[in-house]
């Protein structure tokens, strides 16, 4: 037995000297990795910092922290002045999406009550979106109308108006296999087809918040219930499309137009895709008409404080009469969120390739 010692101790040290040096070249490696670093500044969270990064919180929050646990203060807050790692993206491989259409055999037919009594039954015409999440939120609601016009002795309110239009774009992408979430929602108002939208008071924010009055309060409100529902859908392709009806000068007439984060390149993308796709509609059915939509950055709370990449629609003017008429008619409202399903696809699609 004893003859048998020093060869079993020769064994232990010297897989004791295998296992320190494969850690210490693991150790190595690790930190080989060129991790782009920030400094943090006044007001910065770790939410803000990603996002500044292109990295989507929901995807990098627990890498971030891993990599920093030891600068990170109380609550995994930053440190003003002190260094922090971000994470390294890794590379994806591109998907590729199933667009054909669902046979006639296999279509599936859902029941969506929010759509009202005519336009609940849904029948899902093709899988294209599958993998995608969108959020829809329309302008307003609850104790406040947002912008008020008026046509022929009748009020026009912008939260009716924007909510009708978001609910058949909404109806629209539940039709191709979207994962679609109403952020506003009225109990009582499905998809109406009169020209005149009775106004009320009774939406409330997703699930079922009662809306508040004061404005700050109703954007985090909405922006919040944005947010973690993109932490449950992370593995998935998630937009926020947010709409809205202007307000301003009679005698103003201004087309469909398309506002970003400044620092998205995901929103900017989309909403670039999106005012192409209202010109090229607008050319194909009205050639003569022409179209001045645009696209440009806005410091909004909304899209700059949601955590998918987002864009902020204005429909028009709702105290010009030429503008009235793009959402005064259901015919012209199913056409808007029709052009704009279309631009979601085409984003979705570029997105994967």
């Amino acid at each position: 037995m004893v003859s048998y010692i020093p060869s079993i101790h020769f064994e232990l040290n010297t897989y004791r000297i295998f296992i320190a040096s494969l850690l210490l070249l693991l150790a190595s490696t690790s930190f080989a990795q060129d991790y782009k670093t920030i400094t943090a500044q006044k007001g910065d969270g770790i939410y803000s910092v990603l996002k500044q990064n292109g990295l989507s919180p929901g995807e990098y929050l627990n890498q971030f922290i891993e990599l920093n646990k030891t600068k990170l203060g109380k609550d995994n807050s930053l440190i003003i002045g002190r260094t922090y790692r971000l994470p390294i993206v890794a590379e994806k491989k591109p998907q590729i999406q199933d667009s054909a259409p669902v046979t006639e055999a296999s279509q599936e037919k859902k029941v969506y009550e929010i759509f009202g009594d005519k336009y609940k039954d849904v029948t899902i015409t093709s899988r294209e979106l599958s993998k995608a999440v969108f959020y829809l939120m329309s302008g307003h609601g609850g104790p406040d109308p947002g912008a008020i016009g008026s046509l022929n002795g009748h009020l026009l309110c912008e939260d009716e108006y924007a909510y009708d239009v978001t609910l058949r774009l909404a109806r629209n992408l539940t039709e191709r296999g979207a994962t679609v979430y109403m952020i506003i929602r009225d109990p009582n108002d499905g998809i109406r087809d009169e020209q005149f939208l009775t106004p009320d008071r009774d939406e409330v924010c997703f699930p079922n918040q009662t809306i508040p009055l004061n404005q700050l309060a109703r954007l985090r409100q909405g922006t919040e219930a944005v947010n973690k529902l993109y932490a449950q859908n992370r593995s998935k392709f998630q937009r926020l499309v947010v709409i809205h009806i202007d307000s301003r000068s009679q005698k103003q007439n201004i087309d469909v137009f398309f506002y970003h984060d400044k620092r998205s390149d995901a929103g900017k993308k989309l909403a670039n895709t999106l005012k192409d796709t209202f010109g090229e509609r607008y050319a194909r059915h009205q050639p003569t008409r022409g179209y001045n939509g645009s696209v440009s950055e806005r410091n909004l709370y909304v899209i700059k404080n949601s955590f998918p990449p987002a864009v902020f629609i204005e429909l028009g003017n709702i105290n010009h009469t030429r503008d009235q008429k793009r959402f005064i008619f259901s015919d012209n409202r199913q056409a808007v969120s029709n052009w704009l399903r279309d631009g979601l696809i085409h984003d979705f699609n570029k997105s994967f390739k």
